[in-house]
């Protein structure tokens, strides 16, 4: 897993994270631990990639949210 940090529109930061899941886990249990990290991170699915192999690329996102100062 690693993270990363991009703009992708004006004002609006995203960080992402790349989760790799073998072939061997069934897609029920698979969706539960994205759900699980839906739930309880922030984050949202961008991108699920299937290769050739059976392996499961994942792309999760969230958004950055800056504290501004007002005074």
């Amino acid at each position: 897993m690693r993270s990363q940090v991009n703009r992708l529109s004006r004002g609006v930061e995203w960080e992402f994270d790349k989760v790799t899941f073998s072939r061997e886990f069934p897609r029920t249990v698979v969706t539960k631990l994205l759900v699980e990290r839906a739930e309880h991170g922030g984050w949202e699915l961008d991108r699920v990639r299937i290769t050739a192999d059976g392996t499961r690329r994942v792309v999760l996102r969230r958004k950055i949210i800056r504290a501004v100062r007002t005074a």
